[in-house]
């Protein structure tokens, strides 16, 4: 009876870790396939059947998309974009998911479910309306519509993960604060804030993914190429005739860089975030 427990366990694990071997190698593929088309030439990309690997490495297209395209300046349009989104969104979310979680006010069961609910409305349902009200504000062609939202709450979903972080936080240190003297924002910065690292983490990871890909409100909003970001400047690499694929796929194998060096780096924060946040499996 044990050797075939051993075995029925033994052939589970195997079928386990075969099935995520499938799962992995079927996320990676696109990966791959970016990251080889970004090194070869038109001819070979578009070769059939499909070459599955490379004769040789094209090194010098990611040189080329450099001088293509005013790569710095989309750079540091996006990097003005993202930082202070970044600062608003993580100030107005963790504010808002203190005061559901700790504070006592008047309707604020209602305040939350209202806040919730906005998780429900389709972004294409406000976007005529915002772009209506930033044209009347005389803010199209400018940062400040892709900005400001931010430090407006930062989103209702970001808002929900402090709040559930919050809840698992014993109120004991709360309130021996309180009897010490503490106020409710020197209880937050000093002794709530420093525990809640792991879901800031996970924010600031979904919400810099969020901005660096960010194509639509960008295409949106902003009408002059001396303001565009990353990801809508490197569209300007699709020609009207003809489109330079393989410098398109560098340049697109650039812009994974960062979110890949961000999740290598930030991923002890990030799982862990995701764990205590309430949307574990």
């Amino acid at each position: 009876m044990a050797a075939n427990k051993q075995q029925q366990v033994f052939v589970l694990n195997a079928l386990r870790n075969a099935f995520l071997f499938v799962i992995c190698v079927a996320s990676l593929f696109p990966f791959y396939w970016l990251v080889k088309s970004s090194l070869m030439d038109d001819l070979e990309l578009f070769r059939f059947p499909p070459k599955y690997y490379m004769d040789s490495f094209r090194w010098e297209n990611f040189a080329e998309v450099f001088r293509a395209v005013p790569f710095h300046l989309y750079f540091q349009n996006t990097m003005m974009i993202i930082i202070p989104v970044l600062i608003g969104t993580l100030v107005t979310c963790s504010l808002g998911g203190y005061a559901f979680a700790r504070l006592n006010f008047p309707l604020k069961n209602m305040w939350f479910i209202l806040v919730m609910s906005s998780l429900m409305l389709p972004p294409a349902v406000t976007l005529i309306p915002k772009y209506i009200v930033w044209s009347h504000l005389g803010a199209i062609n400018t940062f400040y519509p892709l900005i400001i939202p931010a430090w407006l709450g930062g989103g209702a979903f970001n808002i929900f993960l402090i709040r559930q972080f919050f809840m698992g936080i014993s109120k004991e240190l709360d309130e021996s604060a309180t009897i010490d003297g503490a106020g409710y924002f020197r209880v937050f910065y000093d002794i709530m804030l420093p525990l809640i690292t792991p879901v800031l983490v996970v924010i600031a990871f979904f919400t810099f993914i969020h901005e660096w890909n960010d194509f639509f409100q960008p295409l949106l909003y902003l009408n002059n190429d001396s303001k565009f970001t990353l990801a809508l400047g490197l569209i300007t690499l699709r020609g009207e005739f003809s489109t330079k694929w393989n410098l398109l796929m560098a340049g697109s194998a650039i812009m994974t860089l960062p979110a890949v060096i961000i999740f290598f780096f930030g991923q002890k924060y990030f799982v862990e975030g995701i764990s205590f946040t309430g949307i574990k499996g």
